[in-house]
C-alpha cells in the first residue's frame, strides 16, 4: 500500500504519509512543495523520551487455530442506493481439534444465520453470535462439538457500504453529464476484510476465494481474477450475476471487489498478461500513461525475481474516493485517481513521475507481499520497504531520464533520517499486537527508513547475489508467509556475508549512527579515525549504554568521486583506515552516493576540502546533496551554527541539478518556517531570492528546445520559490500569465500551474481567491482540483484564511484531500498555522469520525502543529490530544511535540546569530 508523507517535500510530491498507505503519500505539487507544566529546556532535551512514554498496549489474542478456512465461497449483492449490501458465505474449513465455537474476524456486519455441515455429515445451526466488537471479533456458538476434519461454514450477514474510505465502502463520483452517482469499493489492509464479510483476517490465514457478486447490469464489476460467468439474476432483472475464477491461496486482506461505471484501455505485456486501466467514463485517454509503465514493469519484476507474474490478468482502477495512494490487491490494484490519471495535455511532470513510482510499487507487490506475504503485521515494513526501494528500481529501468535515485536521497533517504532522530521514533520492526496498532507503523519509518537500508543492503551485497538471495526467497516461501530472519536467511546463503548480523542492527533499534570522521596525512597514505554514536536530533548524547550499529562503510577521493576506493563494515565503535596512494591535496569523501543510513561529521579540515566541490560540481550531485543535509541537520541538533550551513547555502549559486535544489529548497523552507517566529522573518525571503534568482534568470518562463522531465521540475521549483519569497520580477509575471490563463488568452502550461496559483494567491486578496475557487470549481481533472487545494492556504488576510479552512471541510473537497487543504493553510504563515490547530480542534470530532483514526488523522496531526516553535505548544498539543483521544495517532502526537520542543530551542539558540549574519550581508562594503 501507499500512502502519502508529510515530511519533505520532494518527487515534487506531497506524500502522504503515503503516503508510501501505504503503498506513504501524495499528491504531485509543483516542487515548489506536554497539559501545564511542559516548558522543557533543550539543555534538557535527553528527558523527552520519558515525559512522551507510549501508553500501555491493549491486551491482544490471535485467532485460536482448531478451525480455519480452505476455500471462501463468497457472495455480495450491494444496494447502491441504500448504501447496505447482502453477503452470504459458504467457506470450506478444516476443524483441527473438537470444538463447539467458531472464533473469527467481524466489525459492523450483522449475522443473520450461520450453521456448520461437517463433510458427509448433517447441518449444525448455530444457538448464538457472541460479538466482541472491540477486539473486532464473533464468535459463533454450537449445540454440540464440531468433530475434527473437513466441513463447510455457511453465515448469511447484511453490512453497511460506509462512508469512512475503508472496508467495503461507497465512493461518490459524478457522471459526464453532471449527476452524482455511488460505486462500491473496497480497502482491506490492514485489518478491513471483516467489515465486508465474517472471515479470518490475519495476513497468515491464507486462503482461496470464490467470488460472486450482484450488480445493476450497467455497472461494471470487477475481482482479483478474470470473470468466468456474466448472467441475468433471476430475482430481479435489472441486475446481473457475475462469477470471478478461483483465486490462488492469499491473504484475506488483499481480496477486492469493485462495481461502478468505468472506461478502461488495454494491452498486454511481453510475457502475455492481460493489462487494463480502468478510468471515470469519458477519460480512458488519462490511462494510457499508467498502462504503459504497467506493460514495461511487469516483464522487468519477471526478470528481476526470476519468478514470473501468477496471475491471468491485472486491473489498475482509478477510485474517486481513497484514502492511500494505492493498495495492491492482488489482480485488481486500487489508487486515488491523482496516483494513476494522467492528461497529455493537462499533467504536469512531476505527476508522470508519481505515477509512474506508485504503478512500480504496487506491481512490486504483486510479488513481494502478495505472492510471499509477511506472517505478521510486525513484519509490514518488508512488505512496505522492500516495495518503496524496488519502485526506484523499476523506474530508472522505466525512464532513465528521471535520475530516480538521486531523488530518492531527498525523497525518502533523509526524510527517514530525520523522523529517526527522534527520541519518539521507533524500530523498523514493531512488535504488534492488536489491530489498532497497525495504522501506528504506516509511516516513513517502516516505508522510507526500510527503504534506505534495503538500499544500503543491496549495495553491501550486489546486485547479482541479491537477486539470487531475493529468488530463493520468492521459490521458497510462494503462496506462504514469512518473516525478516527467512529473507535474511536466503540473502546470506547467496552471498556469503553475514546479513542478519548486519541487518539486525538497522531493523531491531531504532535511530542511526553519526559517523565522525578525522584524517592524518602519513606520507603518500591518509590515515582515517572513524567513529560512530547514536544521532539525536537534540544533540550529543553521553550516555553509558549507547546503541551500536554494523556500518558498511564506503571511501571515494577526488581522483574517483565516483568509484568507492574501499570498503570497511564498521562493527565496533571505532576504527582507523589506512587509504593508500592519496596526495596530501586530494579531498577524501565517506558515503559516496548517500548510500548508508547515517550522517557524516568530518573534521573542519576534511569539510573545508570537500566544499569547493560544491561549487566546481566535482562532487556528484547526490554527494553535494547529501553533504548540505548533513550540515542541516547538525545545525538543528545545536553541532554547529546554522549560520555555517547558510554560507554553505551559498556556494550553491551555480547548482544546475533540480534534486539538489529541491533538498536546498526544502531545508529553507524549514528554517523560513522557524523564523516566521521571528520579526526577521523577511530577511530570510531576501537570502531565499538572492540564492533563487541566478537560477531563475537561466531557466526563465518557457520551456526551450531539448529540455527535458528535470528541466520542468527544476523550472516550477525556481519559480515556486521565487514567487513565494516576493520576488518582484517573478511576482509581476505570475498575476500577468494567471489574468491571461483565466480569461482563456493563453492557457498555463500545467508544469507552471502550481507555481503561478501559489505566487498569486501568496500575494493575492478576496478577489484572488474567489478566482482560484471558482478555477476548482471548473475543473474536471482531479489533479487540477488538487494542484488548487494545496496553494489555497498561502492567501494571508485572516478572513480568507478562515474562508479556505471552511471550505476544506465543504462538499467541493473530496474527504481525503480534505487534509491536505488544512495542511497547506498551517503550512503556509505563522497565522496560518494558529489558525489551523484552533480550525482543527474545533471541528476535531467531525475530523476524527471521518477518518476513523486510520493514518489520514496522523498526516493531519503533523501537517498542522509540526510547524511551531514555541515551548508552550507543546503542551497544549499533548493537552489536547489526552482529552481527545486519537489511539492510531499517538506516536505521531508525541513526535510532534518533541518537534516543537526542537523548534523552539533551536529558535532560542541561533536566532540572533542568524539576524546578524543576513543584516551582514545586506551592508554595504565598508
Amino acid at each position: 500500500m501507499l500512502f502519502f508523507m508529510s515530511c519533505r517535500v520532494s518527487l515534487s510530491v506531497i506524500r502522504l504519509a503515503l503516503p508510501r498507505n501505504p503503498t506513504l503519500v501524495a499528491k504531485p505539487v509543483s516542487p515548489t512543495l506536554r497539559a501545564s507544566r511542559l516548558l522543557v529546556r533543550f539543555n534538557s532535551l535527553s528527558s523527552v523520551s520519558t515525559l512522551f512514554s507510549m501508553p500501555e498496549r491493549r491486551p491482544f489474542v490471535r485467532l485460536p487455530t482448531d478451525v480455519y478456512p480452505v476455500n471462501y465461497g463468497l457472495r455480495l449483492k450491494p444496494d447502491l442506493i441504500d448504501f447496505t449490501f447482502e453477503g452470504k458465505l459458504e467457506a470450506a474449513v478444516e476443524v483441527t481439534q473438537g470444538t463447539n465455537q467458531i472464533v473469527m474476524n467481524c466489525a459492523d456486519i450483522d449475522i443473520i444465520t450461520a450453521s456448520f455441515v461437517p463433510e458427509g455429515g448433517e447441518e449444525i445451526n448455530a444457538t448464538g453470535f457472541n460479538y466482541q466488537n472491540e477486539d473486532e471479533k464473533v464468535t459463533l456458538c454450537f449445540p454440540s462439538i464440531l468433530q475434527k476434519g473437513s466441513g463447510s461454514l455457511k453465515i448469511d450477514f447484511v453490512g453497511e457500504l460506509n462512508d469512512k474510505m475503508k472496508g467495503f465502502y461507497r465512493s461518490k463520483y459524478t457522471t459526464p453529464s453532471g449527476e452524482n452517482h455511488y460505486a462500491a469499493v473496497t480497502q482491506f489492509e490492514a485489518t478491513d476484510a471483516r467489515r465486508a464479510f465474517p472471515c479470518w483476517d490475519e495476513p497468515a490465514i491464507k486462503a482461496t476465494f470464490d467470488i460472486t457478486l450482484i450488480v445493476p447490469k450497467d455497472r461494471i464489476a470487477l475481482s482479483n481474477m478474470n470473470v468466468v460467468d456474466r448472467k441475468p439474476y433471476p430475482e430481479d432483472h435489472s441486475l446481473v450475476e457475475v462469477k470471478f475464477a478461483t483465486t490462488p491461496i492469499m491473504s484475506s486482506y488483499l481480496v477486492a471487489f469493485v462495481i461502478g461505471e468505468y472506461d478502461f484501455v488495454e494491452s498486454q505485456s511481453s510475457d502475455g498478461v492481460t493489462v487494463r486501466v480502468y478510468t471515470p467514463v469519458g477519460k480512458a485517454e488519462q490511462g494510457k500513461f499508467a498502462l504503459e509503465v504497467a506493460t514495461k514493469t511487469l516483464p522487468f519484476y519477471k526478470d528481476y525475481f526470476s519468478v514470473p507474474y501468477p496471475l491471468p490478468k491485472i486491473d489498475l482502477i482509478a477510485i474517486a474516493d481513497f484514502a492511500a495512494g494505492a493498495m495492491e490487491n492482488w489482480g485488481l490494484v486500487t489508487y486515488r485517481e491523482t496516483a494513476l490519471l494522467i492528461d497529455p495535455k493537462n499533467s504536469c511532470a512531476s505527476s508522470r513521475q508519481w505515477v509512474a513510482l506508485v504503478v512500480g510499487h504496487e506491481l512490486a507487490h504483486q510479488w513481494f507481499g502478495n505472492l510471499v506475504t509477511m506472517e505478521w503485521w510486525t513484519h509490514l515494513w518488508l512488505n512496505e520497504g522492500f516495495a518503496s526501494w524496488i519502485e526506484y528500481l523499476c523506474v530508472d529501468h522505466c525512464f532513465p531520464e528521471y535520475d530516480i535515485w538521486t531523488q530518492f536521497v531527498s525523497a525518502d533517504y533523509t526524510r527517514a533520517l530525520d523522523l529517526d532522530a527522534l527520541d519518539n521514533s521507533h524500530p523498523i520492526e514493531v512488535d504488534v499486537g492488536h489491530p489498532s496498532e497497525v495504522d501506528e507503523i504506516f509511516d516513513a519509518i517502516s516505508y522510507s527508513k526500510g527503504a534506505s537500508v534495503i538500499r544500503m543492503l543491496h549495495n553491501y551485497i550486489g546486485d547479482e547475489d541479491f537477486r539470487k538471495g531475493m529468488n530463493a526467497y520468492l521459490l521458497k516461501f510462494q503462496h506462504k508467509n514469512a518473516s525478516t530472519e527467512d529473507l535474511w536467511e536466503c540473502l546470506e546463503q547467496a552471498s556469503g556475508k553475514p546479513i542478519a548480523a548486519v541487518m539486525n542492527s538497522w531493523t531491531k533499534q531504532m535511530g542511526f549512527p553519526i559517523i565522525v570522521v578525522d584524517q592524518e596525512q602519513h606520507g603518500s597514505d591518509r590515515v582515517l579515525k572513524i567513529s560512530q554514536k547514536k544521532f539525536c536530533a537534540s544533540g550529543p548524547r553521553n550516555d553509558e549504554n549507547c546503541p551500536s550499529w554494523m556500518v558498511p562503510i564506503s571511501i571515494c577521493t577526488s581522483e574517483g568521486p565516483s568509484c568507492t576506493k574501499m570498503k570497511v563494515l564498521l562493527d565496533q565503535p571505532e576504527t582507523t583506515v589506512n587509504v593508500t596512494n592519496i596526495a596530501p591535496d586530494h579531498w577524501i569523501k565517506i558515503n559516496p552516493g548517500t548510500v548508508g543510513f547515517y550522517r557524516i561529521q568530518y573534521s573542519s579540515a576534511m569539510l573545508e576540502s570537500l566544499l569547493p566541490g560544491i561549487r566546481d560540481l566535482t562532487l556528484l550531485p547526490v554527494d553535494r546533496l547529501g553533504l548540505q543535509n548533513d550540515l542541516f541537520s547538525l545545525a538543528r541538533a545545536g553541532m554547529i551554527s546554522t549560520v555555517e550551513v547558510l554560507k554553505v547555502m551559498e556556494a550553491f549559486v551555480n547548482e544546475p541539478n533540480y534534486t539538489v535544489w529541491s533538498d536546498l529548497s526544502c531545508n529553507l523552507g524549514v528554517l523560513s518556517s522557524l523564523l516566521s517566529h521571528t520579526d526577521f522573518h523577511e530577511d530570510i525571503q531576501e537570502f531565499i531570492r538572492d540564492l533563487f534568482t541566478p537560477i531563475g534568470m537561466k531557466l526563465g518562463w518557457d520551456s526551450k528546445t531539448g529540455e527535458g522531465h528535470l528541466d520542468a521540475l527544476l523550472r516550477g521549483l525556481v519559480l515556486g520559490k521565487l514567487g513565494k519569497a516576493g520576488h518582484k520580477a517573478t511576482l509581476e509575471e505570475a498575476r500577468r500569465r494567471f489574468k491571461e490563463h483565466v480569461e482563456g488568452k493563453q492557457i498555463l502550461p500545467a508544469d507552471l500551474r502550481s507555481p503561478v496559483y501559489l505566487t498569486v494567491l501568496k500575494h493575492g486578496d478576496s478577489t484572488t481567491l474567489d478566482t482560484m475557487l471558482k478555477l476548482h470549481k471548473q475543473a474536471d481533472m482531479q489533479e487540477e482540483k488538487n494542484r488548487i487545494e494545496r496553494v489555497l492556504g498561502a492567501i494571508p488576510a485572516p478572513d480568507l484564511i478562515q474562508r479556505v479552512l471552511n471550505f476544506a471541510l465543504s462538499e467541493e473537497v473530496r474527504p481525503q484531500d480534505t487534509v491536505s487543504v488544512i495542511g497547506g493553510v498551517a503550512g503556509s504563515s505563522k497565522q496560518g498555522r494558529k489558525a489551523a490547530w484552533k480550525f482543527v480542534k474545533d471541528n476535531w470530532e467531525e475530523l476524527h469520525n471521518r477518518y476513523q483514526g486510520g493514518f489520514l488523522i496522523s498526516r493531519l496531526i503533523k501537517l498542522t502543529v509540526d510547524g511551531f516553535a514555541i515551548d508552550k505548544m507543546a503542551a497544549e498539543v499533548k493537552s489536547f490530544f489526552e482529552s481527545h483521544h486519537a489511539p492510531a495517532a499517538e506516536r505521531t502526537v508525541q513526535q510532534c511535540c518533541e518537534n516543537i520542543l526542537l523548534n523552539a530551542a533551536w529558535l532560542k539558540r541561533d536566532a540572533e546569530d542568524i539576524h546578524q549574519y543576513l543584516l551582514q550581508r545586506k551592508a554595504p562594503p565598508v
